[in-house]
């Protein structure tokens, strides 16, 4: 972990003093009660998947890349060495999603990154399994209009989420909050487009979680992008 971390901060400074572009630098920090397993669509490469609690990871993102970030929940192997998860399982039964889409629900981190510029936000769209912020180091906004802004998700939906859209584990116990669109199919809570308006349930979610996306189509906050950002804090479970 020391190697992997030192290596990971001396990486930029190295390229850059050769004159050439580094890599974003992404941090990844675990304040959750349990260890998370993240994956990611497409996948991001050699990020270490478990994640124990209290760790912080330090790692060089693509300057290009396009996709999703997520985190897995209370994660075994079965005595048939089958691998899976509470939420955001990817179905193989192996720890790696090797770009798999998600289980439902599952909070998701989405990026789109062209270095310098990086865009980011976090989408409800899928539902809830974890709180979650994104922090850019410094940076301002493409458009001029001012620091690139903290996005986050950091109140749960357990008491805005009706009953049919909660995801229970095998015990019965509240694992997440699934959306709309994802249950119920109904094109009322499926609107992705131009004019698209946020329903009950999804203004219900913006509630408590006003800097996410909550339905598809939903564009406030913007996608935010930045640039001259020096990293981007990814925090699970962050601190009020």
């Amino acid at each position: 972990m020391a190697k992997n971390v030192l290596l990971n901060l001396f990486l930029p400074m190295l390229l850059l003093c050769a004159g050439v572009l580094s890599d974003v630098t992404f941090t990844f920090e675990n304040m959750c009660s349990d260890t998370l397993w993240r994956a990611s669509n497409p996948s991001i490469g050699d990020l270490e998947p478990d994640f124990p609690r209290d760790t912080y990871e330090i790692f060089n993102m693509d300057d290009h890349y396009s996709g999703s970030i997520w985190v897995r929940t209370k994660c075994s192997t079965n005595a048939s060495n089958y691998f899976s998860c509470e939420t955001g399982d990817c179905g193989n039964g192996i720890m790696e999603c090797a770009g798999i889409n998600p289980s439902y629900p599952v909070t998701l981190l989405n990026f789109q990154v062209n270095n310098p510029v990086v865009s980011y936000g976090v989408s409800l769209v899928h539902g809830q399994n974890v709180l979650v912020r994104i922090q850019p180091n410094g940076g301002t906004l493409v458009d001029g209009s001012g620091p690139c802004p903290m996005v986050d998700c950091n109140k749960e939906l357990s008491s805005v989420c009706p009953p049919n859209l909660i995801k229970e584990n095998k015990d019965g116990q509240y694992v997440g909050c699934n959306s709309a669109c994802d249950v119920l199919k109904d094109p009322k809570y499926c609107c992705n487009g131009h004019g698209c308006q946020p329903d009950e349930i999804s203004l219900k979610y913006k509630g408590p979680c006003p800097l996410a996306h909550t339905y598809p189509g939903d564009d406030k906050p913007p996608f935010y992008q930045c640039k001259g950002a020096d990293s981007y804090a990814i925090t699970f479970c962050p601190p009020l």
